[in-house]
């Protein structure tokens, strides 16, 4: 049985959870609410404070999608309550993000400034070099922050660009002169 997909989730204070027809899933915290489908096949039931999926059979899509529905039911629930963030990190000479009201200006080394505009629900904050999305959905965390990193991707010489904060660059060697 799936390790992850057995596990039920826990409900803290502040948190309410309804599963409605069709396996809608709305989740309601402090911080938003979210509300997202999943898998018809799989069976949401809340018991005593806690979420438990259970599946159907054992077939090989119904084992991968329980283990994925919990865990989406788990990041749901983790973020209305706590939400998520991302800090990524801006370096090279030149190269800086600023914020305008809603717009996130970016500097790297190109023949315009980049500009950014938050997505609903997410907020970006700079601080001297590093840019932290934060927001309560970690799939439009993780994506916005990836779409930043896009904008100037780190080079293993230097290693200028945007990075994740996490993130480890392999440097590479330069060239070398011929005698």
């Amino acid at each position: 049985m799936s390790r992850i997909g057995r596990m039920p989730v826990a409900i803290p204070a502040g948190v309410t959870v309804e599963i409605a027809e069709g396996n809608v899933v709305t989740v309601k915290g402090s911080k938003g609410t979210l509300v997202r489908e999943l898998p018809k096949e799989m069976d949401i039931k809340m018991e005593d404070g806690h979420v438990i999926v259970t599946r159907p059979n054992d077939l090989k899509k119904m084992k991968s999608l329980h283990g994925l529905t919990r865990t989406l039911i788990h990041n749901m629930v983790v973020g209305v309550s706590e939400g998520y963030t991302k800090t990524l990190e801006v370096n090279g000479v030149g190269y800086k993000a600023a914020k305008q009201g809603k717009k996130l200006v970016l500097s790297l080394g190109y023949s315009h400034p980049v500009e950014m505009e938050d997505p609903e629900g997410l907020e970006t904050t700079v601080d001297g070099n590093k840019i932290i999305v934060k927001g309560i959905s970690k799939e439009k965390v993780g994506q916005y922050a990836a779409e930043i990193r896009e904008k100037r991707k780190p080079e293993p010489y230097k290693g200028k660009g945007i990075k994740y904060a996490d993130e480890v660059i392999r440097r590479k060697v330069g060239k070398t002169g011929k005698k």
